[in-house]
C-alpha cells in the first residue's frame, strides 16, 4: 500500500516538474518589439477629382494601338530572358512550398537488410547463443546470418503550429514571386514602348536633318553665286559651307542612336539585332491616350510591386512566429514494424520473427540557446525591414503617379508652345533668305535663323517623345500591363 502511494507521489512530482519546465521555457522567450505597417494612403491625387475609372485595368493591347508596337511586346513576353528567369524563380518558390508541406507530414520508409555475425564462443553472448530451441539440440548457426525486412515512420507532431506557419510563409513567398513576375511584365512593356517611341522620334529627327541639309545646300549655292557677283565675301561662303557640313554630321550621330535603340528593343525581345518594323511618318500626329488615375487606394491592388511587398511582409511575420516557437518543446513520434530472422525460411514466421516499436520523445532547448535567439532576433529585424520596404513601395508608387500627372499637363502646354515656335522659325527662314538676297540682312542672320529652326524642330520632336513616354510611364505607375 505504501509502495503504491510512493509511486503515485513520484508520478505527481514528475508531472509537476514537467509543467514547471514548460512554463519556464515559455517565460524565457526573449521580448522583442514588433511593428505594423501603415497602409493608409491619401484619398485622392493632388489636383485630381475622385474617379473610379482606372487606366491600369485596361489590357496593354487595348492601351497601345500601334500594331508594330503590339507585335514587339508580344514577342518580348515570349522570349525576354529576364522574364523567363523570373518564371523559374516561381518554380523554385513552388518547390519550397512542397518541401515545407512535407515537413509536417509523417515520413515513412521501407528497409531491407542482410548481415553476418561471428560471436566468440567463450563470451556471455556466445555461450547463450550456443543452442536454440527451434529444434532441440540443434546449435545456433556460426557465423550467424541476419535478415530483416520492415517499415519505419517518424513524425514531428506540430503541436505549436510551427511547421504550419513555415508552410504558410513559403506560400506567401511563392505568391510574392508571382507578383514579382507581374512587375517584370509591367516594366518590360513600358521599356519596349518607350524605346519604340524613341525610335520613331529619331527617325523624324533624321528626316528633319535631311531636309535642313537640302535647305542649307541651296543657300550655299546662292551664296556662291553672290560671291561670284562680288556681293559677299569668301568668309560668307565658308560659313555656309561649314554649316552644311555640321548638319550633315548630325545624320551619323542620329543613325548611331537609331542602331543602338533598335538593338535595345531586339535585346528586350530576346532576339539578335535586326530591323524594327515601324511607322515613323505618323509620329507627330500621335496623341496620348486618355488617362484615368482612379483613387490612390487602387494602387494597393494594381501595382505588382506593392502586392509583392505586402506578401513579403506577411511571410516575414510568419518567420517571426516560427522562430519564436523554436523555443518550445517539440514532440517526435517514431515507429517501426518488420520481420527479422537468422534464416530466410523463418523470416515471415509470426509472431516469432515479428518485431515492432513505437516511441514518443518530447525535447526542448534548455541551455545554450544562442543560435535560436539569434534566428529569432534576425527574423524580427527582417520583419521590421519588410514593414519599411512596404511603406516605401507604397510611397514611391504614389509619388510616381503624382509626378506623371504633373508631367503630362506640363508637357502638353510645352508642346503647344514649341509648335508655335517651330512655325514662327520656319517662316523666318524664308524671310531671312529674301532679306539676304536683297542685301537687307547679312549671312550670319540667315545662318542663325536656320540653326534656330533646326533646333526648334528637334526640340518639338523630343517633346512629342516625352509626351508619349509620359503616357507610357503613367500606365506603368498605375500598375497596368501585367493583367
Amino acid at each position: 500500500m505504501n509502495n503504491k502511494k510512493g509511486i503515485m507521489l513520484h508520478s505527481k512530482k514528475t508531472y509537476l516538474v514537467g509543467i514547471i519546465a514548460i512554463t519556464t521555457l515559455y517565460s524565457c522567450v526573449p521580448t522583442i518589439k514588433s511593428m505594423e505597417a501603415d497602409k493608409s494612403v491619401p484619398e485622392q491625387f493632388k489636383n485630381q477629382t475622385t474617379d473610379s475609372l482606372n487606366t491600369a485595368q485596361i489590357k496593354w493591347k487595348e492601351y497601345f494601338t500601334d500594331p508594330y508596337l503590339d507585335s514587339l511586346i508580344g514577342i518580348a513576353l515570349e522570349n525576354n530572358q529576364e522574364l523567363n528567369i523570373t518564371l523559374q524563380e516561381i518554380q523554385i518558390a513552388k518547390s519550397e512550398v512542397r518541401a515545407k508541406k512535407g515537413e509536417y507530414m509523417p515520413s515513412i520508409g521501407l528497409g531491407a537488410g542482410a548481415g553476418l555475425e561471428k560471436r566468440a564462443r567463450y563470451t556471455s553472448l556466445g555461450a547463450n547463443d550456443a543452442t536454440t530451441d527451434i529444434k532441440p539440440g540443434e546449435e545456433m548457426p556460426d557465423p550467424l546470418p541476419d535478415f530483416m525486412l520492415g517499415a519505419h515512420a517518424s513524425w514531428e507532431v506540430d503541436i505549436w503550429g510551427k511547421l504550419h506557419d513555415a508552410k504558410k510563409a513559403a506560400v506567401s513567398r511563392y505568391l510574392s514571386s508571382v507578383e514579382g513576375k507581374n512587375f517584370v511584365i509591367t516594366n518590360l512593356i513600358a521599356e519596349i514602348a518607350n524605346s519604340y517611341y524613341e525610335l520613331l522620334a529619331l527617325d523624324n529627327q533624321l528626316e528633319i536633318v535631311k531636309q535642313n541639309v537640302a535647305i542649307q545646300s541651296n543657300a550655299l549655292r546662292i551664296v556662291k553665286l553672290q560671291k561670284e557677283a562680288a556681293k559677299v565675301t569668301e568668309l560668307a561662303v565658308r560659313k555656309f559651307e561649314a554649316e552644311v557640313l555640321h548638319t550633315k554630321s548630325l545624320q551619323f550621330d542620329i543613325q548611331q542612336k537609331i542602331t543602338e535603340t533598335e538593338n535595345k528593343i531586339n535585346f528586350l525581345a530576346g532576339r539578335y539585332p535586326q530591323h524594327i518594323e515601324r511607322d515613323s511618318k505618323s509620329f507627330t500626329e500621335l496623341s496620348p491616350s486618355m488617362i484615368h488615375t482612379g483613387v490612390p487606394a487602387q494602387l494597393l491592388e494594381n501595382r505588382p510591386d506593392i502586392r509583392q511587398a505586402e506578401l513579403e511582409l506577411a511571410a516575414s511575420k510568419l518567420d517571426v512566429k516560427v522562430a519564436k516557437k523554436r523555443f518550445y518543446p517539440s514532440l517526435d513520434i517514431t515507429a517501426g514494424i518488420g520481420y527479422q530472422a537468422f534464416d530466410t525460411k523463418y523470416l515471415f514466421t509470426s509472431p516469432e520473427s515479428l518485431l515492432y516499436n513505437v516511441a514518443g520523445e518530447l525535447t526542448a532547448p534548455l541551455i545554450n540557446r544562442s543560435a535560436i535567439k539569434a534566428t529569432y532576433y534576425s527574423a524580427n529585424a527582417q520583419q521590421i525591414q519588410a514593414v519599411y520596404n512596404y511603406e516605401q513601395t507604397v510611397l514611391n508608387a504614389y509619388v510616381e503617379v503624382a509626378n506623371q500627372l504633373a508631367k503630362i499637363d506640363n508637357i502638353k502646354q510645352s508642346y503647344d508652345l514649341r509648335s508655335q515656335e517651330v512655325a514662327a522659325l520656319t517662316r523666318s527662314i524664308d524671310i531671312s533668305n529674301i532679306l539676304f538676297k536683297s542685301a537687307r540682312a547679312d549671312y550670319m542672320e540667315v545662318l542663325l535663323t536656320q540653326r534656330d529652326a533646326l533646333e526648334s524642330k528637334f526640340d518639338l520632336v523630343e517633346t512629342k517623345m516625352e509626351q508619349m513616354s509620359a503616357m507610357v510611364e503613367m500606365y506603368r505607375a498605375l500598375g497596368g500591363g501585367w493583367n
